[in-house]
């Protein structure tokens, strides 16, 4: 490992540090990015994620954050290298992109910040993060509304552009941040944030490299990707092998298809039978796709271990560009987090039936976007609570399904406490508690969802919030009962009550309550068969009535 003479070491020790020390310099990243950010959506929720890239864009290492968020950064900074020749990126460059017709990949609230590092003058690698900004502009508060049309009503759009140039920030691209966004502080202070994780991983890579020299460093990079590819392959070898096909009504009433293709060297997911993109927001991106093939081929293959550019490699994706799954631009994409859910939950449902001894029954499957905003009664202020909710997944074999988490597609986030919300925010958090009624059952049965009440301090104020599995019930597997929809009701002051899945700008007023409430897991397996023990433990803990436990769990 001589850096001087540009030997290379091919000891596997010293590989094997390299490799921990780009994921401890991932997760440094993220421990920069949490510390220093003012959006609780970024520091509280950890609505973000980070990661290391070669000199060619590749994935080498992640942080923790939210597993669809792996994929987008090295599109991201690939869009940035087709745009900008090599040799006009310069040390001490930061580069920022939002747009999904731009490298974005998901949608404008979204801040890609990318930097280059170079090491005895040279370009070697990239550090990159991803975080939701509370407001980049656009025809609504919060940047979401149902009525977009064109991503134009989304808000500003970033197409893969120069942030600072050789340390000295461009002014004039934060001038512009600040004017088009209706909470220019938060949007300032956790953009800073993100420059602050990129430069403190740029900083250590260099040394790193610096350490045991660039061909070392590049050589460690890519064995450990050519690895990543074999662990994927070894384990597609042992897979089910042959093409498996599913359709899936939506809430909407649209027909999902989807056709997986499983051999010992790849994994085919054709997503070109369906619908035409949508006039509204509830569009994807094909990268963002592209995401939901890879985080479903992890789950298969490896999930316990960091991801990197080789773990994907076996993946070939089918799409058709004007489609839902690949939408074409100027479509409006703000909403792309349902429609990826649901693609997302369409290839676990898909092989979940051949092969349940890995995949459960199917879980809430949305992120539950809640957006709740207007003038801080305290501050006068302008604020916007940004919560994605958690959920019941599930039963699989032997084990009923998790009560209370996040998405699948989600992931590594967690729920911003309460005291945070009422301190921050124009809200009263009245009760978070389990969903708890009928649904779900099995012999192994799905996990709850909840309830949580939010408050509404001042009038004028406005919900917006997209939900899927609303209609149609989280699936059950071998007999188990389908689980339970999401949903909000408003319960006004005057009595009245509405309920919602899709809507946004939605006036709320002092005294009103906004009730979210989400799904129970689906269960798995015949519920005559579930324990008796098991099911006297539900009804002591309040899960289930004995009067529905008679019901539903005697032969």
């Amino acid at each position: 490992m001589n850096d001087s003479t540009g030997q290379v070491s091919h000891d596997p020790i010293t590989l094997e540090i390299i490799q921990n020390s780009l994921q401890a310099v991932a997760d440094e990243m993220f421990a920069t990015m949490r510390k220093t950010a003012m959006s609780s959506i970024i520091y509280e929720v950890l609505d973000m994620g980070t990661g290391i890239l070669d000199a060619r864009g590749r994935i080498a290492s992640s942080g923790a954050g939210i597993p669809s968020f792996v994929g987008v950064l090295d599109k991201a900074v690939q869009v940035l290298l087709a745009k900008f020749p090599q040799e006009t990126i310069q040390p001490g460059d930061v580069f920022i992109t939002n747009d999904p017709y731009y490298g974005g990949v998901t949608h404008l609230n979204d801040l890609v910040v990318a930097m280059p590092v170079f090491a005895e003058g040279r370009l070697i690698a990239w550090t990159a993060n991803i975080a939701h900004n509370s407001d980049v502009g656009g025809m609504a508060p919060g940047s979401l509304s149902v009525q977009a049309t064109e991503i134009f009503q989304e808000g500003l759009r970033l197409p893969a552009i120069r942030l600072i140039d050789a340390g000295e920030a461009n002014e004039s691209v934060f001038a512009i941040l600040r004017c088009n966004s209706r909470m220019p502080n938060f949007l300032e202070g956790d953009l800073w944030a993100a420059i602050a994780a990129v430069r403190i991983g740029a900083r250590r890579l260099t040394e790193l490299a610096t350490k045991y020299g660039v061909a070392t460093f590049e050589t460690a990079m890519e064995g450990f990707m050519t690895f990543g590819e074999k662990v994927t392959l070894s384990t597609l070898a042992s897979l089910p092998h042959g093409t498996f096909e599913l359709d899936e009504e939506q809430d909407d009433g649209r027909v999902y298809n989807v056709k997986v293709t499983i051999s010992p060297t790849e994994f085919v997911v054709d997503l070109r039978n369906n619908p035409d993109q949508d006039i509204g927001p509830t569009n994807t991106s094909r990268d963002g796709a592209m995401i939901c093939a890879q985080m479903m081929l992890k789950a298969l293959c490896d999930p316990h271990s960091p991801a990197n550019d080789g773990t994907f490699r076996p993946i070939r994706l089918l799409t058709r560009e004007g489609s839902v799954f690949h939408a074409r631009e100027p479509a409006a994409i703000g909403f792309y987090f349902e429609t990826e859910v649901r693609v997302f939950d369409l290839i676990w449902r898909c092989l979940a039936q051949h092969m349940p001894e890995r995949l459960g029954a199917g879980h809430f499957a949305t992120i539950g976007g809640t957006f709740i905003g207007g003038i801080h009664p305290d501050t006068g202020r302008q604020y916007t609570i940004i919560e994605p909710q958690i959920g019941g997944w599930g039963g699989r074999e032997g084990h009923d399904g998790n009560s209370a988490l996040f998405s699948g597609f989600h992931g590594e986030t967690y729920n911003c406490p309460a005291e945070i919300s009422e301190a921050r925010n124009g809200l009263h958090i009245g009760r978070m508690a389990l969903h708890t009624g009928p649904g779900g059952e099995g012999q192994w049965c799905g996990g709850r969802g909840i309830v949580i009440d939010y408050g509404v301090r001042q009038d004028n104020s406005f919900l917006t919030i997209g939900y899927t599995r609303s209609r149609i019930m989280p699936w059950s597997l071998k007999e188990g009962h389908e689980g339970t929809g999401n949903y909000a009701l408003i319960l006004r002051r005057d009595g009245t009550q509405e309920r919602h899945a899709f809507v946004s700008g939605l006036r709320v007023d002092k005294g009103d309550v906004i009730r979210i409430v989400t799904g129970t897991g689906g269960g798995y397996g015949n519920p005559a068969l579930r324990d008796p023990a098991l099911v006297a433990r539900d009804v002591k803990n309040g899960l289930i009535t004995a009067e529905h436990a008679q019901r539903i769990y005697t032969t």
